[in-house]
């Protein structure tokens, strides 16, 4: 068949999201895309919806463009928006894929539920801080999990994410595990960490845009704006080699192996073009690794904090931390970082909360606050050969 044919999910039966997924199956290993339009010719009667009620599964060899449509999860829905088929409940071994493809054409909405049955990461109750219509329900699960994720890939290569919007997530809009060799890029966000549901405002803890988490690297994030409840991009390396693969409870489907050969290192990162901030008021990017995986060769150049007057996220950039696994990672597994071209009006515009060392800032505004542009709270024996030009405090806004 040509790619000039690709193939729609209004040429099945089903539910929308059974359709959509009898549409990838159908083309997966082809060359054929298969396309949403924004017209959804479905058996109740045509609308311009695609509602969800389980997760799209994209396979390998797959091309899935979203052409001017608006992809929404039902309240009945626990699942993802859109998940690698190779990993899920109980898929205890997790078959690389490789040659995935998610592409919105012209205007893109994927939008959580009006009402979630759960919100948060997995280590939130439901019901406790974060809403959930789960919260207290016999048989369901009572933490959050991988599965309030929008989109989920997972030992997935040669990939690529572009040119949609994502609304209201349940948790991370985005995540990577074991990912490597791809892009994701013109993506905008609008998740501010609360919600009126029912006509009562509540609060949906982890709404981050982009993680990428443990083994992720050879990767370029580009082009990303608008504003997220928690962390707009988040890089986090935080090892548990307690959890295999497929089990709930956790936001890492793919579980944490305790390799140690540096598989599970976070590396050759680009960030650039990201013009957005966190509406939490937590951080914009933040880098984060501990329990021997090591982050390096990461650079983020060209960050605008676009935060309205009055909110102040914590830092613009974030480096490290001391209060996951054996505290401040030790000096060396945190290296080879270049931060360039970054205007903020964070509480902290570069913040070192771990170790650092080989690296470069540079290229630095800060305004809106008094207060030195680069700030070390982990003590100067964490931070080694880091160098820093071109660093400009405003005097006042």
């Amino acid at each position: 068949m040509s790619e000039r044919n690709p193939i729609t999910p209004n040429d099945f039966c089903g539910s929308d999201v059974e359709r959509i997924n009898r549409a990838l199956e159908a083309a997966a290993g082809t060359g054929r895309r298969v396309v949403i339009p924004r017209r959804n010719l479905a058996e109740g009667g045509e609308r311009d919806l695609w509602l969800l009620d389980s997760a799209i599964l994209i396979p390998g060899d797959s091309h899935l463009e979203l052409d001017n449509c608006h992809l929404k999860l039902t309240d009945d829905c626990r699942d993802n928006i859109i998940r690698s088929a190779n990993c899920g409940i109980g898929v205890t071994e997790i078959q690389p894929i490789r040659n995935v493809r998610i592409q919105g054409v012209g205007k893109v909405l994927l939008e959580g539920a009006a009402r979630p049955r759960a919100t948060g990461d997995g280590g939130k109750v439901l019901g406790e801080r974060t809403f959930a219509t789960d919260a207290e329900v016999a048989g369901e699960s009572q933490r959050g999990d991988w599965r309030n994720i929008g989109i989920l890939l997972a030992h997935v290569e040669d990939f690529a994410i572009s040119g949609f919007r994502m609304k209201d997530s349940h948790c991370w809009a985005i995540s990577l595990e074991r990912c490597a060799h791809g892009c994701l890029r013109d993506l905008d966000f609008a998740s501010s960490g609360m919600k009126t549901i029912d006509g009562v405002e509540q609060t949906i803890l982890n709404q981050d845009g982009i993680d990428l988490r443990l083994g992720c690297h050879d990767i370029i994030i580009e082009n990303i704006t608008g504003y997220t409840g928690d962390d707009l991009i988040a890089l986090t390396a935080l090892p548990n080699p307690d959890r295999p693969a497929g089990q709930l409870e956790t936001t890492m489907v793919s579980g944490a192996i305790d390799r140690g050969d540096g598989r599970d290192d976070i590396r050759h990162v680009m960030i650039r073009n990201v013009r957005g901030y966190c509406r939490g008021g937590h951080h914009i990017v933040r880098l984060l690794n501990s329990g021997g995986a090591q982050m390096y060769d990461v650079m983020i150049d060209g960050l605008l904090d676009t935060s309205p007057d009055g909110l102040h996220d914590k830092a613009a950039v974030k480096i490290g931390d001391d209060r996951y696994g054996d505290g401040v990672a030790p000096i060396g597994d945190t290296r080879r970082i270049i931060v360039n071209n970054v205007v903020s009006r964070a509480e902290h515009t570069i913040m070192i909360g771990g170790s650092l060392c080989d690296s470069i800032i540079s290229n630095v505004i800060r305004h809106g606050l008094p207060g030195e542009a680069v700030t070390v709270v982990t003590g100067s024996e964490f931070v080694r050969d880091v160098a820093t030009s071109n660093i400009h405090v405003c005097a006042d806004d």
